[in-house]
């Protein structure tokens, strides 16, 4: 993912691009941390490219910050951290058959939750003559990865045949902490994870860490905070939505904390250009499938941005930009590499201006919540569906990629 080494664009680029407001990542962080208190420690996760906005920039901002760990799915985004002089922990929630020797060589620690697991691990760990600290998962109700309650005794046999692996975190899964509709469901995962707690101590065992909060959990469930958690989305001012119980799609994500209420701030924006302007007569369709017939005399604008660049096809007469901090309408279908916006109300557009798809100009704004609600999916998907080709800038407080 091409990461700007300077704060600016290179003059010669093409104009779409993303910017990552690393001030507001940061309050996001100590909005957390206020939520949490000193006590817990915060692993940050920046899996899938943490989440489109460029994993080794924002791990290394957050580490600056004080992020305690970090979260990432796979092994190969644990070593891309590596390789980048993360320094911190890493906690990687899967580990492929085969890459028991990756996880020694770059001291990251594993989530397990089967037996077999268990044993590769600790075949590996005593050919190096180490020790490899592991986290355990319990599936409490999100069904996917983790070990049945009714599995857990036969796992940790596991650990007390395999010398080589130490049990030193253990960990579930919120499935819908996100819905306040399905409180009780979560609150049933937050006991089923005090009675595998139960059963770990039961059997000799005293992990370090005891983790169950994902984003969701962070804002909502105080009870559930353990002693680490594993914020997301929240890190990047997303939320999981739309839902009905979910923020709307321009609402404020507020976090409490004994402070007081932190509303935290979205860190990606997405942009481009205006590269061409044309005056049509009423009556012209536009775009592939002429989807879009003019009512009335209009002018368009064509930008350089499409489907491949991850602003989706679903958009296509839906959705909506900023032009000089006023909307304007997509109007047409969504190509792979242009979008076509309609500027009759805003007369002063011009070749060359900045477009806001994702951000806020003006007292204006259009979420990534806005996005996904049009595209019957989650903010997290249209920040993560961001290409490869869109350059991210880093921007610190007050700056901007134009400058």
């Amino acid at each position: 993912m091409p990461i700007a080494t300077l704060e600016r664009l290179p003059a010669a680029s093409r104009p779409t691009w993303v910017e990552i407001h690393l001030d507001r990542l940061a309050h996001n962080f100590r909005a957390i941390r206020a939520r949490v208190g000193e006590g817990v420690k915060i692993c940050a996760v920046v899996k899938a490219e943490a989440y489109g906005h460029g994993a080794v920039a924002i791990a290394h901002s957050l580490e600056s910050v004080g992020a305690d760990w970090f979260g990432v799915a796979a092994v190969e985004e644990a070593i891309a951290l590596r390789e980048a002089g993360i320094a911190r922990p890493i906690l990687c929630f899967g580990v492929a058959r085969g890459q028991e020797a990756l996880v020694l060589e770059h001291r990251l620690t594993p989530v397990v939750f089967d037996a077999a697991q268990i044993e590769r691990l600790d075949a590996c760990a005593r050919a190096h003559r180490t020790v490899l600290e592991v986290h355990l998962e319990v599936d409490t109700g999100m069904g996917r990865t983790g070990v049945p309650l009714r599995e857990l005794e036969t796992v940790l046999r596991a650990f007390e045949r395999f010398r080589h692996v130490r049990l030193d975190g253990l960990m579930t899964h919120f499935a819908a902490a996100d819905d306040p509709a399905q409180a009780e469901f979560t609150r049933a995962q937050i006991a089923h994870f005090h009675e595998a707690v139960r059963v770990v101590e039961a059997r000799g065992f005293h992990p370090t860490y005891r983790h169950l909060a994902n984003s969701a959990g962070v804002r909502a469930y105080p009870e559930a905070l353990g002693n680490m958690v594993r914020p997301g989305g929240l890190l990047y001012g997303l939320w999981s939505g739309p839902r009905p119980s979910a923020p709307s799609p321009c609402a404020e994500i507020v976090i409490e904390t004994p402070m007081g209420e932190y509303a935290v701030q979205p860190v990606l924006s997405l942009h481009t250009r205006i590269v061409f302007l044309k005056d049509v007569e009423a009556g012209t369709p536009l775009g592939y499938g002429s989807t879009f017939v003019t009512a009335r005399r209009s002018r368009i604008a064509t930008l350089p941005i499409g489907y491949h660049d991850g602003y989706r096809r679903a958009l296509s007469d839906r959705g909506r930009v900023l032009v000089r901090g006023r909307f304007a309408p997509v109007v047409g279908r969504v190509s792979m590499d242009w979008t076509l916006v309609d500027v009759t109300d805003i007369p002063d557009a011009r070749v060359g201006d900045e477009v806001i798809l994702i951000g806020q100009a003006d007292g204006q704004r259009i979420t990534a919540e806005e996005l996904a609600e049009l595209c019957g999916t989650i903010s997290y998907e249209i920040t993560c569906g961001i290409g490869a080709r869109v350059p991210r800038v880093l921007v610190s407080a007050g700056e901007s990629a134009l400058e």
